[in-house]
């Protein structure tokens, strides 16, 4: 069997990679700076940001340098604001179910498979906490266990959730139990919140990993109603997972800072396109009016 070792590029240095950026008519000012930046940002991350600034693999007339790393330092910004966000929808969410779970099955009755849909689902839920909770250095977890002999009611157990786990023992609750949640919390049909979640939790991995958010379609497909599509919504574009996420956010003071921070960001990066992240033209106003 042949071996692909050869067909792998080989490493280059930041002045090489420099020289590369140059011959596909990067216009590059500052040479110094540029390989201090290409030192601490890995290259095939950095060249991610040219997508947008190429055509035939080589850069439009009058790019440079500084567009791209703009670009960068915009998305880096763009991340940080978006996962406040999401933490906020995780953690009010995960109040909204142990609050409704506790009240009506009781402290532990997360743990009868009989108060679910998918009992199968429901066993792997409890592996899946049971490994959180043995990982955790919470003073809490500690705590119940010590006292309690390991047994969590579910606003402690609830507090060890990934926003991934959550998301899925929200979709296997009982219809009627979602049901509730949704139109309490929310005033949305359980499938639109059961889809936001998912779609969410998959964003929000991406912004914690430090994934690229420019110029990115969302892996899971966010569920838009008819009026947001006439507005031009697409239900993979970012700017859905942020409409959604307003539709999310109960704080409308917390969220009206978002707007305004996302504003200013937006103005501050002329080099962004805002079609690469799904923006109707009337973006802000459509924010505002949520």
């Amino acid at each position: 069997m042949k071996s692909n070792n050869n067909r792998i590029k080989k490493p280059t240095t930041p002045q090489e990679q420099i020289e590369l950026f140059r011959s596909r008519n990067l216009h590059i000012e500052n040479e110094e700076k540029a390989i201090e930046i290409l030192s601490r940002i890995n290259y095939y991350r950095f060249s991610a940001y040219t997508l947008t600034l190429k055509q035939n693999d080589r850069f439009l007339a009058g790019t440079t340098f500084e567009d791209v790393y703009r670009l960068y330092e915009f998305d880096r910004k763009l991340r940080s604001l978006l996962v406040a966000n999401l933490e906020v929808i995780e953690i009010t969410f995960r109040a909204q179910l142990a609050l409704f779970h506790s009240h009506k099955y009781g402290a532990t009755g997360y743990l009868d498979s009989e108060n679910f849909i998918n009992p199968s689902y429901h066993v792997e839920m409890v592996k899946q906490l049971n490994r959180e909770i043995h990982r955790s250095k919470e003073i809490f977890v500690h705590h119940h266990k010590s006292k309690y002999e390991g047994v969590f009611p579910v606003w402690v157990a609830i507090e060890v959730t990934s926003f991934s786990l959550l998301s899925k023992i929200y979709s296997n609750l009982k219809n009627k139990d979602k049901a509730i949640i949704a139109k309490s919390n929310y005033h949305f049909p359980y499938e639109y919140v059961k889809n936001w979640l998912y779609s969410l939790s998959t964003f929000r991995n991406i912004c914690a990993h430090y994934g690229r958010v420019y110029n990115r379609k969302l892996p899971i497909h966010l569920k838009i109603d008819e009026d947001d599509r006439k507005k031009g919504v697409k239900g993979n574009s970012v700017f859905a997972a942020i409409l959604i996420m307003g539709k999310l956010i109960i704080d409308r003071t917390e969220w009206d800072s978002f707007v305004t921070s996302l504003s200013v960001l937006i103005e501050e990066y002329d080099v962004v396109d805002l079609d690469r992240l799904g923006f109707p033209l009337n973006w802000e106003e459509l924010l505002r009016v949520l």
